[in-house]
């Protein structure tokens, strides 16, 4: 879905839902904040920096350091343990093996997991166990914008509000939030709520408004 005249901000430190129905235009939207889509018109800044027309390789350095990306079915490799699921983003940046552990370790425990998985496949944890290990992937660089697109889709209401819980945690330690969701749940615990349809920003909305907004 193409996007049409959007102006979209998110301010450091917001926990920001974005909501929509199917083909609305959510990751479209989304994949542009990610720095993996380019606009054809008008620009995008990041960071204070306009990263509309940055060449390839500063954009890959700015995702690989300032964004980290939570998705619906975890994109875990069912091949790897969990501990070196989380540590993959870690091995391109030449840090050393002892540091990557440290940084595994306090990921993890920040994404609400525990010390116990790391040996784990991913496939031997339960949904909201593999989306939290997602989530310390995400995050296990520092990045400043945490990007989620549907991260409770695959989830039972009760592990969807650890997950979230989990989130709203990351943003008190400083981390800004943006999620893509279909659940007033989810949406509900945003600060502020952006609604999309057919590729059109139709308004910011108070998180109180998100059972109204789905339906509209």
């Amino acid at each position: 879905m193409a996007l049409k005249g959007v102006n979209f901000k998110v301010y450091e430190g917001e926990v920001v839902a974005i909501m929509g129905p199917s083909g609305s235009g959510k990751t479209t939207l989304l994949n542009m904040i990610g720095l993996l889509d380019r606009p054809t018109k008008g620009n995008v800044f990041f960071d204070g920096i306009d990263v509309s027309k940055l060449n390839d390789n500063i954009l890959a350095n700015l995702r690989n350091t300032k964004l980290g990306f939570v998705f619906q079915t975890f994109n875990l490799v069912n091949r790897l343990s969990v501990f070196e699921n989380i540590e993959l983003p870690l091995i391109p940046k030449g840090i050393p093996r002892r540091v990557r552990a440290e940084m595994v370790k306090e990921a993890l425990a920040r994404a609400g997991g525990e010390e116990s998985w790391l040996r784990k496949k991913p496939n031997q944890l339960s949904g909201g166990q593999q989306q939290r290990v997602a989530i310390a992937r995400a995050i296990v660089g520092k990045p400043i914008v945490v990007l989620a697109d549907e991260p409770t889709g695959n989830l039972d209401r009760g592990s969807a509000k650890m997950v979230v819980e989990t989130f709203l945690n990351l943003n008190k330690s400083g981390h800004t939030i943006i999620v893509v969701t279909h659940d007033p749940e989810v949406a509900n615990c945003t600060e502020k709520i952006y609604v999309i349809r057919d590729g059109e920003i139709t308004g910011e909305f108070a998180p109180n408004k998100a059972e109204s907004l789905i339906n509209k």
